[in-house]
């Protein structure tokens, strides 16, 4: 090793350029964790059939891996665990079918396509009740 080589290692190492990108990278959060970040300091409220959402959808939809639904309506987040969560992944898109107007209801339905072929149905989702989250106050 020429005496260059050995003083640009050096040099990386003091700047802590020679450890891995590995070594910085935070473990990815699981969906419950996501979602208990997500309710931090919110009251669960009465569960309801049916929430009024205008244009669900983009901004006011999270979709949390193997978890739940999460619509946002002003300050109360709605929350939508399905009747099975492992169903639910945000590389699909999920396609509404609104029975009741501006309202989304659990007898809606629900179905995901793939978001690389937008015209491949990937799944079915069974919408359960609604769970209001609120901060208290």
């Amino acid at each position: 090793m020429t005496k260059a080589t050995k003083i640009a290692l050096a040099a990386a190492a003091a700047l802590g350029l020679a450890t891995t990108p590995a070594a910085y990278a935070k473990p990815k959060m699981t969906g419950q964790e996501q979602l208990a970040k997500m309710l931090d300091g919110r009251v669960a409220g009465k569960p309801q059939s049916c929430i009024f959402t205008p244009g669900t959808g983009g901004n006011n939809m999270t979709i949390i891996d193997n978890t739940a639904l999460v619509f946002r309506s002003g300050g109360t987040l709605w929350v939508n665990k399905t009747a099975d969560p492992k169903s639910i992944n945000d590389n699909d898109i999920i396609v509404f079918e609104r029975f009741s107007g501006s309202q989304l209801c659990r007898t809606d339905m629900v179905h995901t396509v793939d978001r690389m072929s937008p015209h491949m149905l990937t799944g079915v989702v069974f919408l359960s009740d609604f769970v209001p989250y609120r901060k208290p106050g």
